[in-house]
C-alpha cells in the first residue's frame, strides 16, 4: 500500500492522511487494500475514525463530493458480537453514490463497486437540530420530518471483506451507495419497532425482518448517533439523512441482480445492478 507503513509496524496519527488517500484511491479505482488491522496494525477505533473523517474531507475538497447525511452500522447484537464491540459504528453518506429511484426503481452501475452487498433499512430525514449528550428516542422522532425505505449498498475496500472493527470504521463503515424511496411524514405515527420488511433477490424471497432489528428501535439507533456526534462537535442538523441500520442480514449482489424491499405502508423499492 503506497505511502503507508510496512507490515509489522503500527499506524499512528502521522499516518492518517496517507491511509485516507489510500482508501480514496481504492474507492476511485474499485480496488482493495489488505486489512489495515493487519498491514499497519490499526487497532484504535479513535484513529480509525480520524482516518474516516480525513477521507470524507478529501471527497469534498478533492472530488467536489457532498455530504448528505450519516449511516449507522453494527446495529444488531449478532454483528456486534462478531466484531467484539458493544455499540454500533457510523459513516458518512456521499452524494456521488446516492442513486435516484424514479418510480421506485434505481439502476446502479456495478462497475463502481468491489464486493457489494445490499441491505434494507429505514432512513430518517432530520428536520430540527439534534444536540445533547443523551438524545432520546422521543427527541429523535420529534426532530424527524419524514421516514423513507432505503436500500444501502455496503462495499468494502478491504480484500475479501476480511474486516476488523477498525477496518470498517476507517473504510467509512463500508459505505458503497444508497437508494431512497419516497419520504413519508405519516410513517412517524407508526410503531417503527414492528414495521415489517421483506427482501427479494431476483424475484425470490431472501429475508424478512422488523424495525426492532435496528438496535431495538430505528429511532433509538439514530439517538445513539446523535449523542455520539454531539460529543464530537458535529451534531445532526436539519436536512441530514440518517440510515438507521440494516433490518436483515446483508445479501451479496452482482451484475444483473434485482434487489427489492417491500415495507408495510411504503411502495416497493428496487435496485437493479446494471
Amino acid at each position: 500500500m503506497t505511502g503507508t507503513k510496512a507490515t509489522g509496524q503500527v499506524a499512528g496519527p502521522s499516518d492518517v492522511d496517507a491511509l485516507a488517500h489510500a482508501l480514496d484511491r481504492a474507492w476511485e479505482t474499485a480496488s482493495t487494500l489488505e486489512p489495515l488491522s493487519e498491514s499497519v496494525a490499526l487497532s484504535s477505533p479513535e484513529l480509525a475514525y480520524r482516518i474516516q473523517t480525513r477521507w470524507s474531507e478529501l471527497r469534498v475538497t478533492t472530488h467536489h463530493d457532498r455530504v448528505i447525511g450519516r449511516k449507522i452500522g453494527l446495529t444488531s447484537r449478532a454483528m456486534q458480537q462478531q466484531m467484539g464491540v458493544d455499540e454500533p459504528d457510523y459513516g458518512t453518506l456521499w452524494a456521488s453514490r446516492h442513486f435516484p429511484a424514479p418510480g421506485g426503481r434505481a439502476v446502479l452501475p456495478s462497475a463502481v463497486f468491489v464486493q457489494p452487498r445490499a441491505e434494507g433499512e429505514l432512513a430518517f430525514l432530520i428536520g430540527k437540530p439534534l444536540r445533547g449528550p443523551s438524545v432520546s428516542t422521543q427527541e429523535v422522532l420529534a426532530a424527524t420530518d419524514a421516514i423513507a425505505v432505503s436500500i444501502e449498498v455496503i462495499d468494502s475496500r478491504i480484500t475479501d471483506f476480511r474486516i476488523a472493527l477498525t477496518d470498517t470504521v476507517a473504510d467509512n463503515a463500508s459505505y458503497g451507495g444508497v437508494v431512497l424511496g419516497p419520504w413519508s411524514a405519516s410513517a412517524l405515527r407508526s410503531d417503527l419497532r414492528t414495521i415489517g420488511m421483506t427482501i427479494d433477490l431476483d424475484g425470490e424471497m431472501a429475508g424478512q425482518a422488523a424495525g426492532a432489528a435496528a438496535l431495538g428501535h430505528p429511532a433509538h439507533a439514530v439517538a445513539w448517533l446523535a449523542s455520539r456526534l454531539d460529543q464530537l462537535g458535529t451534531p445532526l442538523e436539519p436536512g441530514d439523512i440518517v440510515l438507521s441500520g440494516s433490518l436483515a442480514p446483508s445479501i451479496p449482489v452482482s451484475r444483473g441482480a434485482v434487489f427489492t424491499v417491500e415495507t408495510h405502508g411504503f411502495p416497493p423499492l428496487c435496485a437493479v445492478f446494471g
